[in-house]
C-alpha cells in the first residue's frame, strides 16, 4: 500500500507542473506572440514481477504477465507554434508575419534573438527596436524628415520625405525559420533563441521560399484558447482530485490495519 502513496504523489506533482503550464498560458492571453505551451507526460519504471511471455509450464507462456507502474512525471513543455489572430492596429510600425517565420533581434552580447512579436518603435537614432529596445536585425534606419513609412508583403522597408515627396528603399526586413520551432528555448520578453533541437536558423524574404508574407499595421495575438484552457483546468482539478482521493484512502487503509490487525 504505501507503492500507491508514492504513484499518487507523482500523479499530484504532474498535474500541479500541468496546472502551472495552463496558468502561464492563461496569464499571457493578450500576449504579442505568444506560443501556448503543452505539457507531456510520461510513465515511471515498471516493477516486472512476472515477465509477459515467460514459462508458465513446460509447454505454456504468460500471456501479459504482472508489471505494476511507479508513477508519472512530465518530461517536456513543448511550444504549440501554431499562428494567433492576426490584429489590426494601424500603426505604421507594427508588423505581423502571416505565415512561417520569425524576426530577428540584436542582443547586447552581439547573439540574434528571434520573435513574432512585431510591435516595434524607434529609438533616438531613428533605428527599427523591439519593445525592449534591442534592434532589428540586420539594421533597419528611419531618416530624419520622413512623412510615411511603409512595409511591403516581401519586408521591403521604404519611406516618404516630407520635404520633396520621394520614396525611398532604406532596408528589409528578413525573417528567419527552423526546422523544428519547438525546439527553440524562450528567453521571456517574447523572445526565442536557437539551440540544438531547432536546428540552425534559415534566412529569407518573406512571401519566398515557404516564409510568411508581412502585413503592416497589423500584430500577431497570442494562439492561447482560453475555452480550451478552462477545459484543460478543469480536467487537472479533477485528476488532481482523484490523485488526493487514493492518498487519502491508502491513508485510512493503513489506519484500519494499524488498528485490527
Amino acid at each position: 500500500m504505501n507503492s500507491a502513496l508514492w504513484v499518487s504523489k507523482s500523479g499530484l506533482s504532474a498535474q500541479n507542473t500541468r496546472l502551472t503550464t495552463i496558468s502561464n498560458n492563461l496569464a499571457n492571453v493578450s500576449t504579442n506572440g505568444f506560443k501556448r505551451d503543452r505539457a507531456a507526460f510520461q510513465d515511471l519504471l515498471y516493477q516486472i514481477d512476472r515477465q509477459p511471455g515467460g514459462q508458465s509450464s513446460q509447454n505454456t507462456e504468460l500471456p501479459s504477465g504482472l508489471q505494476l507502474g511507479t508513477g508519472v512525471r512530465v518530461v517536456a513543455t513543448q511550444k504549440q507554434f501554431t499562428e494567433g489572430n492576426i490584429e489590426v492596429t494601424e500603426q505604421a510600425l507594427d508588423v505581423a508575419v502571416n505565415g512561417r517565420g520569425f524576426f530577428q533581434v540584436l542582443n547586447p552580447d552581439g547573439s540574434i534573438s528571434y520573435t513574432r512579436d512585431g510591435q516595434f518603435q524607434l529609438n533616438n537614432a531613428g533605428q527599427l527596436v523591439n519593445a525592449q529596445g534591442l534592434s532589428i536585425e540586420p539594421a533597419i534606419t528611419i531618416p530624419d524628415g520622413t512623412q510615411t513609412i511603409t512595409i511591403g508583403l516581401d519586408g521591403v522597408v521604404g519611406v516618404v520625405d516630407a520635404a520633396t515627396g520621394t520614396t525611398t528603399q532604406v532596408g528589409n526586413l528578413t525573417l528567419a525559420d527552423f526546422s523544428n520551432p519547438a525546439g527553440l528555448e524562450a528567453q521571456g520578453g517574447n523572445l526565442f533563441r536557437e539551440t540544438a533541437a531547432s536546428g540552425a536558423p534559415v534566412q529569407g524574404e518573406a512571401g519566398q521560399g515557404g516564409f510568411g508574407t508581412l502585413i503592416q499595421g497589423a500584430i500577431e495575438g497570442s494562439n492561447v484558447n482560453v475555452v480550451e484552457e478552462m477545459v484543460n483546468m478543469i480536467e487537472t482539478q479533477r485528476a488532481y482530485e482523484m490523485n488526493s482521493k487514493v492518498i487519502s484512502t491508502v491513508d485510512q487503509m493503513l489506519q484500519y490495519a494499524s488498528q485490527n490487525l
